[in-house]
């Protein structure tokens, strides 16, 4: 159940970020056929996986096992729709990303 909410979150966090399942299973250094099962709910992604996964949308990864529809919205705050970029652009935007979330994270704990 837990891998059909995840590969419905990852897939709709790709499209909204115009990004193609070779393009994100490159990133990772999988096979595009082992990206098609995680989205599909097929396979269990490792967390490294969802990590990196989570640094490329810029979604915490609690939010990838969600069903609420105001947390996927929030998800797709950070899609980045650019075409054509190559594994080592996905890698920059995964690092900047990864940096602007756990600047929230750091935010929330401050604001506590």
């Amino acid at each position: 159940m837990a891998d059909n909410i995840i590969g419905r979150n990852l897939r709709a966090l790709r499209t909204a970020n115009h990004f193609s399942q070779e393009q994100v299973a490159e990133f990772l250094g999988i096979s595009s056929s082992q990206y098609q099962f995680i989205e599909s709910g097929q396979r269990t992604a490792k967390l490294p996986c969802l990590e990196k996964l989570c640094n490329l949308f810029g979604s915490e990864l609690s939010m990838l096992y969600s069903e609420d529809e105001e947390v996927r919205r929030n998800m797709l705050v950070c899609a980045f729709r650019v075409d054509g970029l190559s594994s080592s652009d996905l890698e920059q935007v995964a690092s900047f990303k990864e940096i602007v979330m756990n600047d929230l994270k750091l935010n929330r704990i401050v604001a506590r």
